[in-house]
């Protein structure tokens, strides 16, 4: 040793090689793992029942997903408490890279804000991988009412407080916290009235037994193009391409107001970063695929795929705007 220097332990330094070959070796599982996977066939967890848009999307995806990965992908309906039944056996799941399921605003975002103890987190327990639609939402009232903008819902909101009501498919549904959020920010009183689903808010809305009503874009179109319902409004942050001549909420003065349902896919928290990694290059490729757009645009989405990371920043943005309105307007599940 020269004089001044200090001998470094050697405890130390073998502890540093032992951190380096550690890391090495781990490196080189993730490598290995990502050349082989997959080697067997997929689970894609759907929280819905066959049928519905969830179930379309996740089922026109995993048709391309399984040729573009060489091996099946078996779809798995997991319905009940609106998505949060499928949502925990995804959580619960290994985190192999086998097991993939497709979230929504309802089970990621409202539902864990809504219900008073969860058995996953939307945050913690996932690792997103890419973001695939998001849906506005549209407000529509019967063709013989007398408002025929936000401004004028807002305006007889404001002389009759709590006189008129609003429809939505079920408590804690995207229109049902579309509504709380129009009255948030406008600062009127409409009354909420949950229906079991669509299509019966859709009947007593053309009867003329609901003020408005804030629906899915397929649920409404054809009566909007028949001229027996009239949309007044979008929920998106821009003019929705199936209705482009409807105005959106924002542009009647409340530039910050957007409510969409979104789907997404992941997988259970703490999957092989270099799976995850594949499945979002695999999928952002099958959401280029004419074919493809044409089937899951048919709704009146937006297609939004990005980057894990992307989306992950997203569904914590959903979970801390939609928890605050919820906890403002003192809403539950019960």
């Amino acid at each position: 040793m020269r004089p001044g220097e200090k001998r470094v332990p050697v405890a130390l330094v073998n502890a540093a090689v032992l951190t380096i070959t550690a890391m090495a070796l781990i490196a080189a599982s993730f490598a290995a793992v990502a050349q082989i996977y997959p080697s067997r066939p997929l689970r894609f967890i759907v929280p819905f029942p066959p049928g519905g848009s969830t179930d379309t999307y996740a089922r026109i995806i995993a048709r391309k997903l399984a040729e573009t990965l060489g091996q099946p992908v078996v779809i798995d309906n997991r319905p009940g408490a609106g998505g949060a039944l499928g949502a925990e056996l995804a959580a619960k799941a290994p985190p192999d890279g086998y097991t993939i399921w497709i979230g929504q605003d309802g089970n990621l975002a409202l539902g864990p804000a809504l219900r008073a103890k969860n058995n996953y987190d939307p945050v913690r327990d996932f690792s997103p991988i890419t973001l695939l639609l998001k849906t506005p939402q549209v407000l529509v009232v019967n063709e013989g009412s007398p408002i025929a903008s936000v401004n004028d819902l807002i305006v007889a909101a404001k002389k009759s407080p709590g006189a008129l009501t609003y429809g939505s498919a079920g408590l804690g549904t995207t229109g049902h916290i579309l509504g709380v959020f129009l009255n948030q920010a406008a600062g009127i009183d409409i009354t909420h009235v949950p229906y079991k689903g669509a299509a019966p808010a859709m009947v007593d809305l053309r009867g003329g037994r609901i003020s408005y009503l804030a629906t899915s874009m397929p649920s409404a179109a054809q009566f909007v193009r028949e001229g027996k319902i009239r949309a007044i409004a979008t929920s998106g942050a821009h003019r929705a391409r199936l209705m482009p001549d409807v105005p959106t909420v924002a542009e009647a003065g409340f530039p910050t107001f957007e409510t969409i349902i979104w789907h997404g896919m992941l997988a259970p928290a703490k999957a092989p970063r270099e799976v995850v990694a594949r499945l979002n290059r695999e999928i952002v490729a099958i959401l280029a695929m004419p074919d493809i757009q044409k089937m899951l645009l048919a709704e009146g989405g937006e297609l939004s795929p990005g980057a894990p990371e992307e989306f992950a920043a997203f569904i914590r943005s959903e979970v801390s705007k939609w928890a605050k309105v919820i906890r403002q307007a003192g809403i539950t599940a019960e």
